[in-house]
């Protein structure tokens, strides 16, 4: 009676497979750099992936500080709350499933909102309506997305703000208390926002709104077949 190699017995379980979720997070926050970049250069000065920046516009939008709008930055605000929401209930769904599956289904979720913010963008690049339309649809994929990195709970990867981050690599550094272990993964998430932020920054005074969209709307895409469940 034959028995079943032991490179099948040693298979990695389908959890497993794909790219490890810190790196995946690590490239997320590239992403978001991207489209902060697109949001405040292109948009009217309002962010659709740090809400933390986007309260503090809303306070300028309503003291009258020119160049800042309520309506565009409250339309942020609105559709990144519903997107949380709405990625609170998929948590909530597949809490007791597979958080690969949870995660992909997240980030293909995200992909497909950016995109169709891209598409936008390329065809109608003029209009009022297109500003609202863009700050919509990436703030909702936003929400979606933080509502996700939430409930997965990896430290000090939220992927779209830095403030904690900064301050737990400054504290914890060895001027501070020096227990910091986790100092690469917070250096790594400072650089990869920069990145992305000086990459956005660049093609939107170059190309226009539509070309780092599409950057953007790619690279969740792929995130979300290449992703695993593992940290």
């Amino acid at each position: 009676m034959t028995t079943a190699p032991s490179a099948r017995a040693a298979a990695p379980a389908p959890e497993t497979r794909g790219l490890r979720l810190v790196l995946v997070l690590l490239l997320l926050t590239v992403v978001s750099g991207l489209i902060d970049a697109v949001s405040y250069l292109g948009l009217g000065h309002v962010f659709t992936a740090n809400m933390t920046g986007n309260v503090v516009v809303l306070g300028f939008a309503a003291a009258g500080a020119p160049g800042f709008s309520v309506p565009h930055t409250a339309t942020s605000l609105a559709c990144f709350l519903l997107g949380a929401v709405t990625g609170g209930r998929i948590a909530a769904r597949f809490s007791g499933d597979s958080r690969r599956r949870w995660t992909r289904l997240t980030l293909a979720a995200e992909a497909v909102l950016v995109g169709g913010s891209a598409a936008v963008a390329f065809a109608w690049p003029d209009s009022d309506g297109t500003r609202y339309a863009l700050i919509a649809l990436t703030a909702f994929a936003m929400g979606l997305r933080n509502a996700t990195v939430r409930k997965l709970g990896i430290p000090d990867l939220t992927t779209t703000v830095l403030t904690m981050t900064l301050t737990g690599l400054a504290s914890e550094s060895r001027l501070g208390d020096a227990t910091g272990h986790r100092s690469p993964r917070r250096t790594a998430s400072v650089i990869a926002m920069f990145v992305g932020a000086c990459l956005g920054a660049l093609l939107v005074l170059r190309h226009g709104l539509g070309i780092p969209l599409l950057i953007a709307a790619v690279a969740s895409g792929v995130l979300a077949v290449v992703a695993s469940g593992r940290e």
